[in-house]
């Protein structure tokens, strides 16, 4: 399609929304937060900020407007970051901009979306719809949102969901002054791709999902462009090295698992993939048990325990989690406040490289929420992929307040 082809369809677009907006009943929520990073450690590479205190802002609004009749709504999630040290962190997103048409045993939804699919704590194998977010987040959570049509059917042996997904969004990168960087920067603009169709080769996925009793299951589909690139190296005309993103045509099945068993919450991801003349298999399987009212308080702690393997090759796209283990602890304090605390830590079976996260929030009020993250990267060898952010531990404390 052609630059003008692209405009008249956003404008389209944008007058069916318009329209759509009259006859709807409007409804505006969202937050905006203060983020203050601290990095007790100097960077690795000479190009990036040596400030050891980054703040930013971020601000996502979220309107619904919802038809009377109760069968259409429409979601517009933007969002703003406006950061005072990478470049490529500052910047505007559509999360969401879609139309939901929903019936009694059938929805669509056209427009940009998310979707999430998985059920392990460690790391989200099958999470294969959505783009990640890298600049907002390290962890692979954060996530772009998704040109899709979806059409879900619900039925007595489950429900069956079916994507196109007809333009692709790269993951983003820090810039050259950005923290949690590759040792070289990304240049996005000069990607590669196998399709000739490049950024608009169609996508197609399905997901089967159902409750059987005790059990949670789902079993997928995709087939397209990659969500993970090959980064090869290239040197620029200036003799400037740096990293090209290739992407692949890829095949992936899938399958989610979660059994709950009294206090036990037993979980299983596991996928096959192929393309690029490779096929290997990943899966991640754990449970989580939960102490309720521990010592007879109102606390609940939950203990976890996940194994992470990845059979992929070396001319697959580069992966830290080849063989690990993963422990942690969630404490939930059921106070006013819903405060909890994550605490856990990723670990190479072979090298001991070890990544290392706290997680806690509590809510201040109606309207205030604050967040406390921590990462860190512990004894980390020169071969692992993790190399490059071994001194980019932090501290990151958000001031969000909702309206």
């Amino acid at each position: 399609m052609t630059p003008l082809g692209h405009r008249w369809l956003g404008a389209a677009w944008l007058v069916l929304v318009m329209t759509a907006m009259a006859a709807a009943q409007p409804s505006l929520s969202g937050f905006v937060a203060l983020d203050v990073r601290g990095f007790p450690h100097r960077p690795s590479f000479p190009q990036q900020d040596t400030n050891q205190v980054l703040p930013s802002f971020l601000l996502q609004p979220e309107f619904y407007y919802d038809w009377p009749n109760g069968n259409n709504h429409l979601t517009v999630v933007p969002m703003a970051r406006l950061d005072f040290s990478d470049d490529r962190r500052r910047r505007f997103d559509l999360r969401e901009f879609n139309w939901l048409h929903a019936a009694p045993t059938w929805d669509v939804l056209v427009g940009i979306g998310k979707v999430f699919w998985g059920v392990t704590e460690s790391r989200h194998l099958v999470d294969v719809i959505n783009q990640t977010d890298l600049v907002e987040d390290s962890d692979g959570e954060e996530k772009l949102g998704q040109p899709m049509l979806r059409l879900a059917l619900a039925r007595d042996w489950g429900t069956l969901t079916f994507f196109v997904l007809p333009y692709f969004r790269q993951p983003t990168y820090p810039g050259g002054e950005g923290r949690l960087r590759p040792p070289l920067l990304v240049d996005t603009d000069s990607a590669q791709f196998e399709s000739s169709m490049e950024e608009w080769h169609p996508d197609v996925a399905v997901r089967w999902s159902h409750a059987l009793g005790d059990w949670d299951v789902a079993a997928g589909y995709f087939s397209g462009t990659s969500r993970e690139p090959r980064l090869t190296l290239d040197i620029r005309d200036d003799g400037e090295p740096r990293l090209i993103p290739v992407y692949d045509q890829m095949d992936q099945a899938s399958l989610e698992l979660q059994w709950t068993v009294e206090a036990w919450l037993w979980k299983l991801e596991a996928i096959t993939r192929w393309g690029n003349d490779d096929r290997f298999s990943a899966v991640v399987a754990g449970f989580e048990y939960t102490f309720f009212n521990l010592l007879g308080t109102t606390l609940d702690l939950g203990v976890l325990g996940e194994y992470l393997y990845d059979g992929r090759s070396a001319s697959a796209p580069g992966t830290p989690f080849e063989n690990d283990v993963f422990v942690g602890a969630r404490l939930a304090f059921n106070d006013v406040g819903s405060t909890s605390i994550l605490a856990g830590g990723i670990v190479d079976d072979k090298s001991g490289a070890t990544f290392a996260l706290i997680e806690a929030s509590r809510r201040i009020g109606d309207r205030w929420t604050i967040e406390l993250e921590a990462r860190a990267f512990l004894n980390v060898p020169s071969t692992d992929l993790l190399y490059s952010v071994r001194k980019d531990d932090y501290v990151q404390l958000r001031l969000s307040r909702f309206f």
